[in-house]
């Protein structure tokens, strides 16, 4: 992958250079307005929402560049792609709404687009979590696809977790991309409870294996390698929880799939 440099000189599009925004939701009312109006230089956003019962959908009905789906959540894959076979333009932006996207961040991705060198870009996260910014932990190399043509990409199919492949070259944008994941740790759990779910039936569905070791090993590995091999410590006390609670995340994860196993007892 080639590291890629842009001025931040302002970009106009030609018709053949429209991008496209996939967005998936459910019961983003606090922020999803202040979410859409960073993305009012695409052509077109695509909101698949999965039942919200706030006032998601009501918002973004009125921004006249958003086309709302509802469809019923599965996993993040099958959601995503499912949003990108709605888009009608052959770039594709993939942001969540808890992610800023920053000035900077908009002139690369027109100039990414203007150029059109590869099929897909990169762009790194910066976490934010209980109110600090998040160095280590596991996510000084936060590297995910948030810019691809429509042609190019598609999400691998997993549950939870789920990357972006791309048929075809690859380059990085420099800008960071905040991800304010986190607004109150009940939220936070609940999501973190989430995933434990998915991931546990995408490891029964693979054939995976749970037992004692596993549910004593696990979570104990996870915890020390983020916090010490990760360098979680240098994080001061959000470090250490991230590291604790994604720990008893791995342990919910193998009680799920050892409950599977047996049955769903």
């Amino acid at each position: 992958m080639k590291l890629i440099i842009f001025t931040t000189k302002e970009i106009s599009l030609s018709d053949n250079h429209k991008i496209s925004a996939v967005v998936i939701t459910k019961n983003e009312g606090q922020i999803i307005e202040q979410f859409l109006t960073q993305l009012r230089f695409v052509d077109q956003i695509v909101l698949v929402d999965s039942g919200s019962d706030d006032d998601t959908v009501a918002k973004a009905q009125k921004f006249k560049n958003v086309s709302v789906f509802t469809r019923s959540f599965d996993n993040f894959s099958a959601q995503k792609n499912f949003g990108i076979d709605q888009v009608k333009h052959e770039w594709v932006l993939f942001f969540d709404p808890d992610e800023e996207v920053l000035p900077a961040l908009k002139q690369e991705i027109l100039q990414a687009v203007a150029q059109g060198n590869h099929e897909g870009y990169y762009i790194r996260r910066q976490l934010y979590f209980m109110g600090k910014k998040i160095k280590y932990s596991g996510f000084q190399t936060d590297w995910v696809i948030r810019l691809g043509r429509k042609s190019a990409c598609r999400y691998n199919g997993n549950l939870v977790h789920e990357t972006m492949e791309v048929h075809g070259s690859t380059g990085k944008l420099k800008t960071r991309l905040p991800h304010h994941t986190y607004k109150s740790m009940p939220e936070y759990l609940a999501k973190l409870d989430q995933y434990s779910t998915l991931q546990a039936q995408m490891s029964f569905e693979q054939g995976k294996k749970a037992g004692l070791l596993q549910l004593i090993w696990r979570p104990w590995y996870r915890f020390w390698h983020q916090y010490i091999i990760r360098l979680g410590i240098l994080d001061g006390l959000p470090g250490y929880v991230l590291a604790s609670i994604n720990a008893h995340s791995v342990f919910k994860r193998y009680v799920k799939l050892y409950l599977l196993q047996r049955g769903g007892q």
